[in-house]
């Protein structure tokens, strides 16, 4: 058998492993139950299992089809997503919503094929007034706005 869509072939491999992790830890660590009353494993069982399926259609699928092949894979990106993500976390307290959703804005769009300061300054404004609106006002979270110096 040869693979023809090699991107198919490992989403569908990716697919079948993610599936199957949260399908078999979710039916060994807590209590299925039954269809009409649903244990705290019933859920994530049943979409582990629709995504194993739906991983073992695509591999399946890889063998029949043409395909492109397999892009570089590009660390930077998965890096820098991650970092500015783990900086909002940390930041939060210290510089509050403006620093941190600071730092997640522009460490994020260093991670872009692309910079541009005028486009990831007009995000960052944006998502700022847009996370100031709905969860500082809208629902009412004890979110620092400001770094603490400032307050």
């Amino acid at each position: 058998m040869k693979v023809k869509s090699p991107k198919d072939f490992w989403s569908g491999l990716m697919f079948i492993g993610i599936g199957l992790f949260f399908a078999v830890w979710a039916v060994t660590h807590y209590q299925m139950g039954t269809a009409v009353r649903m244990g705290p494993a019933y859920f994530p069982a049943v979409l582990g299992g629709l995504l194993a399926v739906l991983g073992a259609a695509i591999l399946i699928e890889s063998f029949a089809l043409e395909g492109e092949p397999v892009a570089q894979f590009h660390f930077r990106p998965l890096i820098l997503l991650s970092l500015g993500c783990v900086l909002y976390g940390y930041l939060m307290k210290p510089l509050g919503l403006v620093g941190a959703t600071a730092a997640l804005v522009y460490v994020s769009a260093f991670g872009g094929h692309e910079f541009k300061w005028k486009e990831v300054t007009f995000l960052y404004v944006v998502l700022m007034l847009f996370s100031w609106l709905v969860f500082v006002k809208g629902l009412t979270l004890p979110f620092p706005i400001w770094p603490a110096a400032f307050e």
